[in-house]
């Protein structure tokens, strides 16, 4: 078949869990034997700085054709301008299937639809909870939504509250298919020892956008209160919220155990998830929650805020706090820290891997392309 993806910000890119779910797919399915062209959004990667002199002039990638859209550089109206042209612009190609991503995207999934297109849609969580968003923005992306419960041949969600969600919204059914997570490279503490003077089992991991929904305001000012040489680190780059991340970097710099790197790829994320003894997730609002899948990958012991997304990923291999609640998530940490038992990292490895096999979501997904 020959399918398009439209919905992400670019490819190659770490800039969200967005991305990463096209890149896998995309790949997975020309290995499958599919024609796969992935519409990137022209524009700057806010989080990695060196991705722009890289993928600048890219056309294809593992297999699949790149196709950059022009759009303004600017909040909102970029994602509007970029699926609006994708949409258009895919209208002159011969797509057996148009795969959307995101609800924002879906507001545009009326073009395609108009000339009976084959469409599946990914829900990737309910984006207008965020809170980088608001007005006009918070008002298109529900459109979209909308679009997209009313138009798609098939909608995919990645948790079982998001499908219940569309189904007491819209009477709408969709397909519960979650993420998988690739078998990870163990590494040394080379280069994170190197840059922060990290050490095995010596720091608390938080990796994610530095965004107010991910919680990490609520992890520093519970780890603030406990007395331990044990570090915080802090990995992320923000995502239209500037003033947030100066936010956040005056609370850090107010202890010296907390250290921001910015956003982190390669070698160096290998490492930070390979030598962490635990790994913290406080969101208030997930779609499917990469970075946890990542983090238990590596076996490590996960906490996590009791949001449903969050539940659903652990099962009984990880420990929640009360959402928003620093007092809890202080206990719950102190609690952690002082445990003398060491967890088993092959077990919760081994079941994140089983349950979240990429090989099943790739099989499913495509069963739902070739539907008539």
């Amino acid at each position: 078949m020959k399918i398009a993806m439209i919905g992400h910000k670019r490819v190659p890119s770490r800039e969200g869990g967005v991305e990463i779910v096209v890149e896998e797919l995309s790949t997975r399915l020309v290995k499958m034997g599919h024609q796969v062209d992935i519409y990137n959004r022209k524009g700057k990667n806010v989080q990695d700085k060196n991705a722009d002199k890289q993928n600048k002039r890219i056309k294809e990638y593992k297999g699949a054709r790149i196709i950059t859209i022009p759009t303004i550089n600017k909040k909102g109206i970029d994602a509007l301008l970029y699926s609006f042209f994708a949409s258009i612009r895919a209208l002159f190609e011969n797509y057996d299937v148009l795969h959307y991503h995101a609800e924002g995207s879906c507001a545009m999934l009326w073009i395609p639809h108009l000339f009976k297109k084959r469409i599946v849609v990914t829900i990737h969580g309910l984006d207008w909870q965020r809170s980088k968003w608001g007005g006009f923005a918070t008002k298109y992306i529900r459109f979209g939504e909308k679009l997209a419960a009313k138009y798609a041949d098939e909608i995919i969600v990645l948790s079982k509250g998001v499908q219940k969600y569309f189904k007491d919204t819209y009477n709408r059914d969709t397909y519960f298919i979650p993420n998988g997570v690739n078998k990870p490279t163990i590494r040394k503490a080379n280069i994170i020892k190197e840059k922060y003077g990290l050490e095995e089992n010596k720091y608390i991991l938080f990796l994610a956008r530095i965004v107010p929904e991910k919680g990490v305001q609520y992890l520093i000012d519970a780890y603030k209160q406990i007395d331990t040489d044990i570090k915080l680190v802090i990995a992320g780059g923000a995502s239209h919220t500037n003033d947030f991340l100066e936010e956040i970097k005056k609370k850090a710099s107010e202890d010296d155990r907390i250290i921001m790197t910015g956003f982190v790829q390669g070698e160096e994320l290998e490492e930070l998830y390979s030598n962490c003894m635990i790994y913290c997730l406080p969101s208030d609002v997930e779609g499917m929650p990469i970075s946890l899948l990542e983090a238990m990958s590596y076996g490590k012991m996960c906490l996590v805020s009791d949001i449903e997304e969050n539940m659903q990923v652990i099962g009984e291999f990880g420990i929640t706090f009360r959402k928003s609640d620093v007092e809890d998530l202080k206990v719950k940490l102190k609690e952690i820290i002082s445990l003398k038992e060491k967890i088993d990292e092959y077990q919760i490895q081994n079941y994140i891997l089983e349950k979240y096999n990429w090989d099943e979501v790739i099989e499913q997904i495509n069963g739902l392309y070739g539907e008539k």
